[in-house]
């Protein structure tokens, strides 16, 4: 039997020898190949902390010892050591999610999976323990992938230096990157201590020296390896780092050396102050397709062979992010204005094909979306305009320096967001469904919502040539959507999808939302109810001429992949009102709460965002048996229809 297949909680680590925990290690490598192989998820961070994990559970005793994730997509293996080995519907609707979560396990903490937030969580968590007279419980916070270029993490460490009576030790899993290498002058300082030869060849002189003298001088290298990890961490200067912090450190340790690793975190938790463990890793560790890929070391796979690591996936149409990279690239070629920023997702977000092109204007912050805006603030004052690149979810992090640097200071910043609607997969964590409701409370912004690649290339060429306010672009993950031809434009730039001679519901569709709104129109005419589709294309603020045609129809209908509180309907509904109009209004879109994984239509059939529920509702409306009523019909056209049967209520 495999000892994996043995291991039903973190306490079965307990019986297993040093040389079993490599073996189980060698196994949990296998695991994660072969299964995430079959369903997609993060791949490279989970190979890269085996050791790591494996040692953590094996010191410390979680539950009691509270272990909480930096970013949440490292805990792969977390998983398996407590208790959950069926990975066959990973981040699938009804399987394990990508992150932790409660529900899932009493090992798991925090769900969150944005990013440099655990060492405030392990601030808090450790000072409850002590004011609570749990003196004896740990908390341990596992920090790396990029996180230590997040602000908060340094805020965290501010206030934990402050206090050093606590039982908090801080795991640096220091790999070198995020997505990509990680950038900044901290990456650089822990890039010298990960490859300063000072530390290296002292390091393995001493280890061979002890080696060759057979196992009592093994032994006894084992025993004083702290001292020396902390000698030799001083004789190489890598204690500059952390000096100023009044933190014990212990470092740098190969976090793929299982015996290490477990000798490491003994020393912390005997320590009882906090303490940061220093521990090199390597992404994609064992699995060579990883480590040879340049862009990302796997970081992210959809269905690949284990055997080579190629995709297995049909290619399908391009992304919505490559539409956007190859534009972006077009237009800073033709405006040397333009300048690029992002938040350690330079591939993800598009912007590396800018980089490649004009390295000196693409700018990656790492993990700091809120220096990011303030930054780009800047750069507009200076007479550039930049083009911010996050995921919709992240610009959650800026919303005061959107407002307050960018809005009140009337900068031309340009801020595109992938990734926004229903993402799927990755959970609550990562929707993009509050950017809509979040960032129309700004004055003097404008948010567009192209509906396929050709309408993305225009709005993003309309959005940088807007130099006193800032603007928004968003788009979904994924394959960009079928190009859908407009019957006609108004003169403010609304899209015109489909027009019906019978004015009784008007439907504004948001984005990529156009299609499932000539779905809904085609239904309703099929009962004999007109229907006109338009795409506003800068959703907020609301075209002039939306609010005319809403005058003239019985409803109006908006469709949006925002939350629906605080959405674009309501800022339709809230300018019909202004401008005396009384047509009703019904705002579709998603609730707000938190959208559990799965696939994107999963999720929009859970929640009742499809056509034939659409449609089924408006004809109730237009009939007068759901509210919200429309206007009465024509007497010419007034009869006694009831909702046709193949669209009521189950």
């Amino acid at each position: 039997m495999a000892l994996l297949d043995t291991i039903f909680g973190p306490r079965d680590l307990d019986r297993l020898s040093m040389d079993q925990l490599v073996q189980l290690a060698a196994e949990v490598r296998a695991f994660l190949v072969r299964e995430v192989s079959k369903t997609g998820g993060h791949l490279g961070p989970n190979l890269g902390v085996v050791e790591l994990t494996i040692a953590m559970h094996r010191v410390f005793e979680s539950p009691r010892d509270a272990i909480v994730f930096d970013t949440g997509h490292q805990a792969y293996v977390h998983k398996l050591l407590t208790g959950r080995q069926d990975f066959s519907l990973l981040r699938q609707a009804g399987g394990l999610a990508g992150y932790p979560q409660r529900r899932e396990s009493e090992h798991d903490i925090v769900e969150s999976s944005h990013a440099s937030s655990s060492l405030s969580w392990a601030d808090g968590i450790s000072r409850a323990f002590e004011m609570t007279g749990q003196s004896d419980r740990h908390v341990i916070a596992v920090v790396g992938d990029g996180s230590l270029t997040g602000g908060m993490t340094w805020e965290a460490l501010n206030n934990i230096s402050d206090d050093n009576t606590r039982r908090l030790i801080i795991i640096v899993n220091d790999n070198g990157r995020s997505y990509a290498p990680t950038i900044g002058g901290m990456a650089r300082f822990l890039n010298t201590v990960r490859t300063r030869q000072a530390y290296h060849s002292a390091y393995l002189t001493s280890r061979q020296a002890f080696e060759r003298m057979g196992a009592p001088a093994r032994a006894f290298f084992r025993g004083v390896r702290g001292g020396m990890h902390g000698f030799l961490a001083r004789f190489s200067n890598n204690e500059a780092l952390y000096s100023n912090l009044d933190i014990k450190y212990i470092g740098p340790i190969d976090g793929h050396d299982m015996a290490a690793m477990v000798e490491a975190l003994h020393q912390a938790k005997g320590y009882g102050a906090p303490v940061i463990v220093h521990a090199i890793t390597q992404k994609g560790k064992g699995y060579d397709p990883a480590v040879q890929d340049t862009a990302d070391q796997f970081h992210a796979v959809g269905q690949i062979d284990p055997e080579t690591g190629e995709s297995i996936e049909s290619a399908g149409a391009p992304s919505w992010t490559s539409v956007f990279a190859d534009e972006l690239l077009r237009l800073a070629t033709l405006d040397p204005k333009i300048v690029g920023i992002t938040a350690a997702m330079l591939r993800p977000t598009g912007l590396h094909k800018m980089a490649e092109r004009f390295p000196a204007r693409v700018h990656d912050v790492g993990i700091a979306e809120q220096h990011a805006v303030t930054s780009a603030a800047g750069l507009a004052f200076g007479g550039l305009h930049p083009v911010v690149a996050l995921y919709a979810t992240f610009i959650n992090r800026a919303f005061d320096q959107v407002l307050m640097d960018v809005a009140l200071h009337k900068a031309g910043v340009t801020f595109v967001l992938d990734r926004a609607g229903v993402t799927g997969p990755d959970g609550p964590s990562h929707h993009g469904i509050w950017d809509l409701a979040i960032l129309q409370v700004v004055p003097g912004i404008r948010l567009a919502a192209p509906r396929d690649s050709v309408r993305l290339a225009e709005e993003l060429e309309e959005a940088v040539a807007v130099d006193d306010a800032p603007t928004v672009l968003r788009f979904p993950k994924g394959s960009v959507s079928v190009s859908i031809d407009a019957v006609r434009r108004l003169d403010d730039g609304v899209d015109v999808l489909l027009e019906s001679a019978q004015k009784d519901v008007l439907i504004v569709t948001v984005g990529p939302m156009a299609a499932m709104g000539l779905d809904v129109a085609d239904r309703l005419a099929a009962q004999g109810i007109g229907a006109t589709v338009v795409d506003p294309r800068w959703v907020v603020p609301v075209p002039r001429s939306i609010v005319a045609l809403g005058a003239e129809y019985r409803i109006v209908v908006t469709i949006e992949d925002g939350i629906r509180v605080g959405g674009v309907g309501t800022r339709v509904r809230q300018d019909l009102r202004e401008a005396g109009v009384d047509t009703a209004v019904t705002e579709l879109g998603l609730p707000d709460e938190f959208l559990d994984h799965g696939t994107r239509a999963e999720i929009l059939d859970r929640v009742g965002l499809t056509p034939q529920r659409i449609a089924r509702d408006v004809v109730a409306m237009v009939l007068g048996s759901k509210i919200p009523h429309a206007r009465p019909l024509p007497a010419d056209r007034a009869d006694t229809a009831s909702i046709p049967a193949n669209l009521q209520h189950d």
